[in-house]
């Protein structure tokens, strides 16, 4: 386990990241009356997520691999890395649903189908906690094995 403590502890940044970025998103109204923009900006995380992957792998690098860390090595950190955040996933869509934004989902609804894009049904079929902890725990899993990778590559030192 202490061998992965970097990646945990580096896990547990990125959920606090993510957690606090929700709530600048609800602060700025992007879960309310700006909720239409809420797809554009929300994308915005992603420099925070790539930050904080490179500094994960920058502090495994320098601490562990004492300061040379091939691609492969650096890769399978990330990895690492990308296993805890999509555990600690479904946890952090449950606080910021429930606690943070709980009126979030039906604000969603009610704007997509306001805005024709979406029939009722559909809306609260793809709308709600369930659908979305399975979307995050996958967009995790995804995005994270895809940043490994690069970060890695920039980051690799022999």
């Amino acid at each position: 386990m202490k061998k992965f403590a970097i990646e945990i502890k580096w896990g547990f940044i990125f959920t606090a990241a993510a957690i606090l970025w929700i709530v600048f998103e609800k602060s700025m109204g992007w879960h309310s009356e700006l909720i239409g923009k809420h797809y554009l900006y929300t994308n915005f995380f992603g420099i925070v997520a790539v930050l904080i992957y490179f500094l994960a792998l920058l502090d495994k690098r320098k601490n562990f691999y004492a300061e040379g860390m091939s691609w492969s090595q650096g890769f399978v950190s990330g990895i690492i890395l990308t296993v805890v955040i999509t555990i600690l996933s479904p946890l952090s869509q449950y606080i910021t649903s429930v606690f943070i934004s709980p009126e979030y989902f039906e604000n969603i609804i009610e704007y997509t189908v306001a805005s024709g894009r979406m029939a009722r049904e559909d809306a609260e079929a793809y709308f709600n906690l369930s659908s979305y902890i399975l979307l995050n725990t996958f967009s995790a899993l995804g995005m994270g094995i895809v940043t490994s990778a690069i970060v890695a590559l920039f980051l690799r030192k022999k």
